[in-house]
């Protein structure tokens, strides 16, 4: 393996490749920051400039395109709770409440810092099991997939805090809003009042811009608009105690991001939102979440960056796309004459260890570039809200008639923008409805896949499979665990408490013998 990557860290840094790695990270962010576009979206659009390049070259362009795009999401997600990517949206929860309380540069830094490290050790992953994580995931067919989205599902308990019924009334608000579109099992349009547009079903990126940014700037609006924050520049660093709570988090969200990334379809937006909810479960300061705590950051970034970077797992050795992004980063593999697949890493290594090398030199080139902007960034919060708000709507509205050209995505932002600043005068949790808008279409896909298998029949499917079932097993851990835990500690309390009585009693007894 060493004698690959020195074979591909030799490809990748040439002159040439350096400057357009340096390019792609930096275009890419750019492309993050704007609401809408996203790095599919980018990385569709730079494909025919990239003809003309060698297609080592090209890849590297556009895969620093894919990973600038991932933090440039998060910059606007924890400044102006304006989410530019899907993945992004779990950074707003905590992301943007550190920033509203004058800590805008430590969220952005320690984004940055964990997304770096996260990379770094999910990259050596994918080098050193590449081929056994590939032979794993052919394992994972419609049952087992369906296993994972109900686990996927699951982590609406995470976000509904006390009142669960709520939570997963509005997660099944979600899922019912991802049934618009095209049926998966008989291609019959559903719900789209014969809107074409619809036929895909409602986009979840103009969804999340509605509910986030818009939702919350009319909020704001109507609590009158607060201050500018003016944080001292010493509150725009990192302290020991952000980086002692933050190191935990990281490596539960890399963990987690890199197994569900080696999923075909799994993408990273799954991969956020459990990693989020794995902080809710193990981490020391889980009460927090929610509040503007340090972990709510930096898990979900984690996860998404190793994620990001183990959808190339089947992306390249089985050539089937991890998510989005690596779709259409296979149609330009088609495109350049080069075929992903088993035989991929025999026939071309330097091609495919020259692209895993610029993923390192990628990753360090976006660290250089904006943890020393994190509190220049964050200098943003102090122009006065009466110009930022126009600003935010502005950008938000163009970013989502940018998608596909059509008023219906701007319609679909102010419905959703009413909805979301609604939700937040009610005091609803968002996050168990964009979690049922995610993971519906996928587990949809996964449910009919399986029903077809199994003729009708889904359970012998999933008890036939014990990947599925073991799943399934974790599914019920999580969510009856705590429940059975508080229980028990109750009744030990219970207990305790009677002896307590009897053995006073005794004592007196004693004395008065």
């Amino acid at each position: 393996m060493i004698d690959h990557i020195t074979t591909g860290f030799g490809a990748a840094l040439s002159a040439e490749n350096l400057l357009w790695c340096f390019v792609g990270v930096l275009l890419g962010t750019v492309i993050g920051i704007l609401p809408g576009l996203g790095s599919a979206t980018g990385v569709a659009i730079l494909i025919p400039v990239t003809l003309t390049f060698d297609p080592l070259t090209a890849l590297i362009m556009l895969a620093g395109i894919y990973h600038g795009a991932q933090f440039g999401a998060t910059i606007t997600a924890i400044l102006i709770a304006t989410p530019g990517e899907a993945s992004s949206v779990v950074s707003t929860l905590d992301g943007y409440r550190m920033a509203r309380q004058g800590r805008a540069g430590p969220a952005l830094a320690i984004s940055a810092l964990g997304a770096f490290v996260s990379a770094m050790v999910s990259l050596f992953a994918l080098a050193a099991v590449a081929p056994y994580f590939a032979r794993l995931a052919l394992d994972f067919g419609p049952p087992e997939m369906l296993a994972v989205m109900i686990l996927g599902l699951c982590t609406i308990v995470v976000f509904s805090g006390r009142n669960l019924l709520l939570g997963m009334g509005l997660g099944l608000v979600g899922i019912l809003i991802a049934c618009v579109g095209v049926d998966v099992g008989s291609g019959t349009p559903r719900y789209t009042f014969g809107q074409i547009d619809l036929f895909g079903g409602v986009p979840y990126v103009e969804v999340m811009i509605g509910l986030f940014a818009i939702g919350e700037l009319l909020n704001q609006l109507h609590t009158g608009m607060a201050a500018p924050i003016k944080a001292r520049f010493r509150d725009l660093l990192l302290t020991k105690e952000d980086m002692k709570r933050a190191w935990p988090a990281t490596a539960r969200g890399t963990v987690v991001g890199f197994l569900l990334g080696c999923l075909p379809g799994a993408g990273t937006t799954l991969a956020s939102f459990m990693a989020y909810g794995a902080e809710k479960r193990f981490s020391k300061h889980r009460k927090k979440l929610g509040t503007g705590a340090i972990e709510g950051v930096v898990a979900p970034d984690a996860a998404t960056n190793a994620a990001s970077n183990a959808n190339f797992v089947p992306t390249l050795v089985l050539g089937v796309p991890g998510g989005a992004t690596t779709a259409v980063l296979l149609g330009a593999f088609l495109i350049y004459g080069i075929q992903p697949g088993p035989l991929l890493f025999e026939n071309q290594p330097t091609l495919v260890w020259g692209l895993l090398a610029s993923f390192f030199i990628g990753n360090v080139i976006l660290l250089m570039l904006n943890l020393p902007l994190a509190p220049v960034f964050a200098q943003l919060l102090r122009v006065r809200y009466a110009i930022m708000y126009p600003l935010i709507i502005v950008t938000s509205l163009i970013g989502a008639y940018s998608v596909k050209n059509s008023m219906l995505s701007v319609w679909i932002v102010i419905v959703f923008g009413l909805v979301g600043y609604a939700m937040k005068r009610l005091n609803l949790p968002v996050a168990p409805l964009v979690l049922g808008l995610v993971i519906g279409p996928l587990f949809e896909k996964a449910l009919v896949q399986t029903s077809a298998l199994g003729e009708g029949s889904v359970l012998p499917q999933i008890t036939g499979s014990g990947t599925a079932m073991g799943i399934l097993l974790l599914v019920l851990a999580l969510v009856a665990g705590p429940a059975a835990v508080k229980a028990l500690r109750g009744s030990r309390r219970t207990d305790d408490d009677a002896a307590e009585p009897a053995t006073s009693a005794t004592s007196g007894t004693s004395k008065e013998r």
